[in-house]
């Protein structure tokens, strides 16, 4: 988990050994998590069943490094809509440790630059679309590009849905993304000037799975920052 220690599983968990991963997240302050709107903002089963897991790759093997706590409160922005505002940051219960393997995301500010070449996304989500297997137990990456957003919005790319607090990133030819259950993972792209990975952007919709033209949105952390920041 070293190179992804700021990522987490958002889990709904009844004991160690029954538990399902719902959606992706950063950890972003000790007692804070990152994570999209749409994962909690339609949960059928009470606050109490679901936790967060840091420090593991295997999250159905959690592995001696791993701490899990439970959500104390849930925060989503005032004005969420499904794929518009599609951000919330998660209080929990008691702060995770850090360790060499569980560390904090660094948030893009307003005024980094990064390389659009340079960037790669993470999760537990499927390698298939309409998998007939489960969601993949191990903690995969992939390498993605920036694509120009008046670009990725055009009517033969995403059809005019992106709203200006996304960004866009994957392939014109597809191949490669995110999928389902990658929900509210993070984007990371390298510092334009120094040997730094920022959270870009956090997995919040796309047309499919990696599918031609039709690269996946992120909600922009650049774009989000100080309403997280007001947050937390």
């Amino acid at each position: 988990t070293g190179a992804w220690a700021g990522i987490v599983s958002i889990q709904s968990y009844w004991t160690p050994q029954w538990s399902s991963h719902v959606c992706g997240g950063t950890l972003i302050r000790p007692q804070w998590v990152l994570t999209a709107g749409h994962c909690v903002a339609h949960r059928t089963n009470p606050l109490s069943e679901w936790a967060v897991v840091a420090g593991t790759t295997f999250f159905t093997d959690k592995g001696p490094s791993a701490q899990m706590r439970r959500i104390k409160q849930v925060r989503i922005h005032k004005d969420y809509n499904v794929t518009v505002y599609d951000i919330a940051v998660l209080e929990l219960e008691k702060p995770i440790t850090c360790t060499p393997s569980i560390q904090l995301a660094c948030l893009l500010r307003p005024t980094v630059s990064v390389s659009p070449q340079n960037c790669y996304v993470a999760g537990w989500g499927d390698t298939w679309v309409k998998a007939e297997v489960p969601a993949e137990t191990r903690l995969k990456e992939a390498k993605v590009l920036l694509i120009d957003t008046e670009l990725c919005n055009s009517t033969e790319w995403n059809m005019g849905r992106m709203t200006p607090d996304s960004v866009c990133a994957g392939y014109p030819e597809g191949g490669t993304n995110t999928c389902q259950l990658d929900s509210g993972g993070p984007l990371v792209c390298k510092d334009s000037k120094a040997d730094i990975y920022w959270q870009v952007g956090l997995t919040s919709w796309a047309f499919g799975c990696a599918r031609p033209k039709k690269p996946t949105v992120f909600m922009s952390t650049q774009y989000y920052y100080n309403w997280i920041q007001e947050q937390i």
